[in-house]
C-alpha cells in the first residue's frame, strides 16, 4: 500500500525527533523521496509549529511553554506511547511535555503509527530507556484491537495512565488510571448548535478506523435519542479520498443526493480533513456551504483554516496530554494504595461561516 502523506510525516518527524536536527537532503534520502517533497514535508510541519526550520536543516522544537527540567526537580523519567506524532496527537504530546517540563520530569517518545501489534514492543523499549511511568494510547483501529492487542497494559510494571482510549466494560484496562475527551458530548454540542439553527437533524459523515470515530458514531446515536431525533439515514461512512478515491467520491455524491433530495440541511464530518475536502468536492457538484448545507467538522486541528472556515467540534487535545502526565507525576509520588481515577474532559465547539450562523468564541451549552 502506498503511504500517506500523514505516514511520512510521523517518519519525518521520529528521525528529527531522536537526532534533535537533521539536514534537509538527509532526511529525503532516508525517507526515499524527492528533496522538493522532503522540502514541502518540513515546510508544512514547520508552518505548524511541529519542527524549526533554519538554512536547510531542521531541528526538534524547544517549546517555551514547557521549561527544561529545573535543577533539584523530580529527575523523574516519564515514557509515552502515541499512535501519531501529528494531526490529533501532536498536541496531546505537547501538553504532556509542557506538564513534565513543569514537574521535573524528562518524557521520552516511542510512536506506534497505528500498528497496534507493534505497541507492546515499542513500550518495552520506553521501560528500557529508562521510563519511570507511561502515558499509553494504543494504536488501536478497528473494533477488535483492543482484545487483541491491549491486555498486556494492564500487567505493566510501572504506573500507567491510558489516552484518549476507553476500555470495554470488564476490561482489565478499566482498573487503569485514564483521561480521555468526551467525544459524545462534544457531538451534542454540534448537533444542538444546527438544530438551534432551525436544521432537521443533521447528518453524520464519519470514519471508523479510529477509537476517535467509533465514539462520534456512538455519539451520534446518543445525540439522536438526547434531542428526540429520528436518523434522517444511515450514517455515510468516509475514507481518506487520497487512500480511496472511489470510496470518498461515494460518500460525497451519497451526501450531495441526501442534500438535493431534501433529507438533510446540516452534516457532522469527521474528521477535519474530510471536511474540507467534501466542502471542495461538493462545490464542483453545485452544493455550497453554508448555503445549501450547514456543515461542522470534528477535530478543528485545520478546520479554520478552509476557504469557508468550518465550525468545529474541538476536544480538548493539549488538555488531555497535561492532565495524564500530571496524573502520572502524582502517582509516582503517592502510595500504590490511592484510588485510580478516570478524567474525562469536554470538548468545545468553535463557530465559524460553515453553518451560517455568525462567528463566535467557543460554544459550550
Amino acid at each position: 500500500m502506498r503511504e500517506s502523506a500523514a505516514e511520512r510525516h510521523d517518519r519525518l518527524l521520529a528521525l528529527v525527533r531522536e537526532r534533535g536536527s537533521a539536514r534537509v537532503s538527509d532526511l529525503a534520502s532516508e525517507l526515499g523521496v524527492s528533496p522538493v517533497t522532503a522540502r514541502r514535508d518540513v515546510e508544512e510541519l514547520a508552518g505548524r509549529g511541529l519542527l524549526d526550520r533554519v538554512h536547510g536543516s531542521v531541528s526538534w522544537p524547544r517549546d517555551a511553554a514547557a521549561p527544561a527540567p529545573a535543577p533539584g526537580g523530580s529527575g523523574l523519567v516519564l515514557g509515552m506511547l502515541a499512535p501519531s506524532s501529528t494531526y490529533y496527537f501532536a498536541e496531546v504530546i505537547r501538553g504532556a511535555h509542557e506538564a513534565a517540563g513543569r514537574a521535573g520530569a524528562r518524557l521520552i517518545l516511542r510512536i506506534s503509527d497505528y500498528r497496534p501489534q507493534e505497541d507492546q514492543a515499542r513500550t518495552e523499549g520506553l521501560l528500557a530507556a529508562g521510563a519511570e511511568g507511561l502515558l499509553i494510547a494504543p494504536g488501536w483501529q478497528h473494533p477488535g484491537d483492543p482484545a487483541a492487542f491491549g491486555d498486556w497494559i494492564a500487567s505493566l510494571p510501572v504506573p500507567t495512565v491510558l489516552l484518549e482510549r476507553r476500555p470495554a466494560a470488564g476490561s482489565p484496562l478499566n482498573g487503569l488510571d485514564r483521561v480521555c475527551s468526551d467525544h459524545a458530548y462534544g457531538v451534542l454540542l454540534a448537533m444542538r448548535h444546527l438544530v438551534g439553527l432551525g436544521h432537521g437533524a443533521p447528518l453524520l459523515m464519519a470514519r471508523a478506523d479510529s477509537p476517535t470515530a467509533v465514539a462520534v458514531r456512538s455519539g451520534y446515536a446518543e445525540a439522536l435519542d438526547v434531542l428526540g431525533l429520528r436518523p434522517p439515514q444511515d450514517v455515510i461512512d468516509s475514507v481518506p479520498a487520497e487512500l480511496a478515491p472511489d470510496a470518498f467520491e461515494e460518500a460525497v455524491q451519497a451526501l450531495r443526493e441526501a442534500v438535493r433530495s431534501g433529507v438533510a440541511t446540516a452534516a457532522l464530518v469527521h474528521n477535519d480533513v474530510d471536511a474540507i475536502q467534501v466542502m471542495h468536492r461538493l462545490a464542483e457538484l453545485g452544493v455550497r456551504v453554508p448555503d445549501d448545507l450547514a456543515l461542522i467538522a470534528y477535530d478543528d486541528e485545520v478546520a479554520g483554516l478552509a476557504d469557508t472556515p468550518l465550525t468545529a467540534v474541538a476536544p480538548p487535545k493539549r488538555d488531555v496530554g497535561r492532565h495524564a502526565a500530571g496524573l502520572l507525576v502524582e502517582r509516582l509520588g503517592r502510595s500504590t494504595g490511592a484510588p485510580r481515577r478516570h478524567v474525562t474532559l469536554l470538548p468545545q465547539l468553535r463557530v465559524r461561516n460553515s453553518c451560517g450562523a455568525p462567528p463566535s468564541g467557543p460554544a459550550d451549552r
